[in-house]
């Protein structure tokens, strides 16, 4: 167990304060909490922080959530005849695997579980599943944090909203205040220096025909992780200054395209801002690149689609695999193109999902 950052502290403190119900002595802990939250990928991107503490970002995105892919989270208090109470550690296992404390992973949650222990629950079992890789640019980080803050919700029984809940969850992972919500979500970037209007809130726009497709170039974990990617291109890419007053014109463009469910505006506009946010890094030094030459390909094969009157567009998170935009009039036509896709339609009921 380590000090957490005080700033970190306050803000905890400040959202808690805002709803009484969740700061009332009255509220019974639970014998264990649960939260289930999905990935998400951005329309338009988060990159770079304006406070690297309270992960407050340079710009606001817009995103969609991915049913069927995600994280599961069992939160309990950590019983006290257990080794881990002894020796002040937390007991957390990630896809049926015990990890070591000093696992980077397990180093991480722990970190941001200081910011919730109490007398009565001074440490905790957390049994975490992702159904994504981690780490392998599919967002497994985001859902694995909203997911944490749901069950702590549920344990503590805080009863917050929605929207509080992002704010917590933004601590863990910037883009985990995404992951809160269902369909299509806006994260504001906001302007306060503490950071309380820095949240995501649901874009209730709904879009039976839309399409994700995911196209897995590699799974293994990226030799350098989003926030040590931000930190270099903010530091070392001389485009980097153009990048944030972009973003926000391509969000609103996005959001707009959704509301009139302009697909073709909402694919162009995606596609190049996610091609912009690379291009800052590979022209930071060192040059970061995350592509693959096999996500090179992916990205000519679409094009060459478009060509031969095929609508896709592709986005891009910091990683090398592709996720495809598409409705779902193309379908067959894309999955042709790209054997043994998985096609995510997020908008279907729940057995139409499990078929695609």
């Amino acid at each position: 167990m380590n000090t957490p950052n005080p700033r970190q502290v306050a803000f905890v403190q400040a959202v808690l304060a805002t709803d009484k119900q969740a700061c009332s002595p009255a509220k019974s802990i639970k014998l264990e909490g649960k939260g289930h939250a999905p990935v998400n990928i951005a329309l338009s991107k988060y990159w770079g922080k304006r406070d690297a503490i309270l992960n407050l970002p340079q710009n606001g995105s817009v995103s969609i959530s991915l049913p069927g892919l995600g994280t599961d989270t069992t939160l309990r208090p950590l019983a006290s005849n257990s080794s881990q109470h002894a020796t002040g550690q937390d007991r957390i296992s990630l896809n049926g695997q015990l990890l070591d404390a000093h696992q980077p992973f397990a180093r991480r949650l722990s970190q941001f579980l200081d910011l919730f222990r109490t007398a009565e629950v001074p440490f905790f079992e957390v049994v975490t599943h992702n159904t994504v890789p981690t780490a392998a640019g599919l967002a497994s980080s985001a859902s694995g944090y909203a997911a944490l803050v749901l069950a702590l919700n549920d344990l503590f029984n805080w009863q917050l909203p929605a929207t509080q809940l992002s704010l917590l969850a933004r601590l863990g992972s910037g883009s985990a205040s995404r992951s809160l919500f269902p369909g299509f979500a806006i994260w504001h970037a906001g302007q306060s220096e503490q950071g309380s209007d820095s949240f995501a809130e649901a874009l209730d726009a709904p879009w039976p025909d839309f399409c994700v497709g995911l196209v897995e170039i590699d799974v293994a974990e990226k030799p350098v992780g989003s926030t040590a990617g931000m930190q270099q291109t903010t530091a070392a890419c001389a485009l980097y200054s153009a990048w944030p007053a972009q973003a926000e014109r391509d969000k609103a463009v996005i959001i707009n395209a959704i509301q009139q469910q302009d697909f073709s505006r909402l694919g162009a506009t995606a596609e190049h801002n996610a091609l912009s946010m690379h291009a800052t890094m590979i022209a930071s030094w060192p040059p970061l690149l995350y592509w693959q030459a096999e996500s090179v390909i992916a990205m000519q094969k679409v094009w060459a689609l478009r060509q031969q009157g095929v609508e896709v567009y592709f986005t891009m998170d910091a990683g090398p695999n592709l996720k495809l935009l598409f409705l779902a009039a193309q379908k067959k036509a894309v999955s042709a193109a790209f054997l043994g896709l998985k096609v995510i339609e997020p908008f279907a009921k729940p057995d139409k999902q499990a078929a695609s």
